[in-house]
């Protein structure tokens, strides 16, 4: 693991979404330095407020340009890059090209040309027998990360509990029995839920825990990394 730094200086994108405003306020309070890129008129989304005495500051662009945003980077060392198609679903291919592929095409050539220490990103577990064309796509950019040659960490959870996430609930008892068999064990562990806690305290540990090379998570170090304080 790479070496721990106190404070991070942080670029993001995707602040405005399901785990990007929570992550936002989690790392102010932790003391690090936040730029949020949103959408012209997302400005006064909720979670981008004001978070104890510390402020995100807001850069406005397009994040399937990085031309709109690259020169606003800096002095951010960290980038994490969170946007993606919102509730994945299979009928959803052409979107998971259109936005995941091409912001992240956009968010490494940011990244490169800023000079950013880590790059942070948030793909899916694989292999999987569902979600083809979304984990297609996530894999595509695991593969433009490492070609650009950045230091990168590498989250893949396959479905993060919480808000309006709730319906796998339903299915831990499954999963419980299925991690405990022998010809189960494997796949469950990494096609399991994660709780957005858990994925929240991973993000925490991987951006405050820079990695040299690229460094992938999978779901039971999501887990392990989202219930210990993050740091050590």
């Amino acid at each position: 693991m790479g070496e721990t730094l106190a404070t991070q200086a942080v670029f993001l994108t995707g602040g405005t979404g399901y785990m990007g405003r929570r992550l936002i306020a989690r790392l102010l309070e932790r003391g690090h330095a936040v730029r949020a890129l949103v959408r012209p008129g997302s400005e006064r989304k909720p979670g981008l407020e004001r978070s104890g005495p510390a402020v995100c500051t807001i850069v406005v662009g397009d994040a399937l340009d990085n031309a709109s945003y690259s020169a606003q980077v800096p002095p951010a060392t960290t980038f994490v890059h969170l946007v993606g198609v919102s509730h994945p679903s299979p009928w959803k291919a052409e979107q998971f090209r259109a936005v995941d592929f091409v912001s992240a095409q956009a968010a490494i050539a940011a990244s490169f040309d800023a000079g950013i220490r880590h790059f942070v990103y948030v793909s899916v577990a694989h292999p999987a027998p569902a979600m083809r064309a979304y984990i297609e796509v996530r894999s595509e950019c695991e593969a433009l990360i490492r070609a650009s040659g950045l230091n990168a960490t590498i989250l893949r959870p396959w479905y993060v509990l919480g808000p309006g996430h709730l319906w796998p609930y339903l299915l831990l008892p499954v999963y419980w029995l299925f991690e405990r068999l022998p010809a189960t064990s494997d796949g469950a562990k990494r096609l399991g839920l994660v709780t957005l806690d858990q994925m929240l305290g991973a993000l925490v540990a991987a951006i405050e825990n820079p990695s040299e090379g690229v460094r992938v998570y999978e779901v039971p170090d999501i887990r392990r990394l989202g219930t210990v304080p993050s740091g050590l």
